[in-house]
């Protein structure tokens, strides 16, 4: 493949803009942790606080940040809300990366 193929194959400034945001969210443990602890289990936000052993404010603070990024979304039952991975591209780049740093 040329050089002209790459580029035309290319992704557009958007596109790189959006993956480049979702490696950020992955790139802080406490995001990380979260995402963990969502690929055993569909969790409200008070178990994920005892989880993590982290304030309410703490955890709906990142909770936010990665439902704007659709890396989890939201469920409410009565007064509950319960967050779960948005859909199984994300357990997926999870896992594979996850994978990755085991194998050495």
């Amino acid at each position: 493949m040329n050089v002209l193929e790459v580029k035309q194959r290319m992704i557009t400034d958007d596109t790189a803009v959006n993956l480049s945001d979702v490696f950020k969210a992955l790139g802080d443990p406490t995001r990380i942790k979260i995402i963990y602890a969502l690929l055993q289990s569909e969790l409200c936000v008070h178990d994920i606080t005892l989880v993590l052993e982290m304030g309410q404010s703490a955890v709906s603070h990142q909770l936010r940040y990665l439902r704007n990024l659709r890396i989890v979304k939201r469920r409410k039952v009565g007064k509950t809300v319960f967050y779960s991975l948005d859909d199984s591209h994300i357990e997926q780049i999870f896992s594979q990366t996850l994978q990755h740093i085991k194998h050495t």
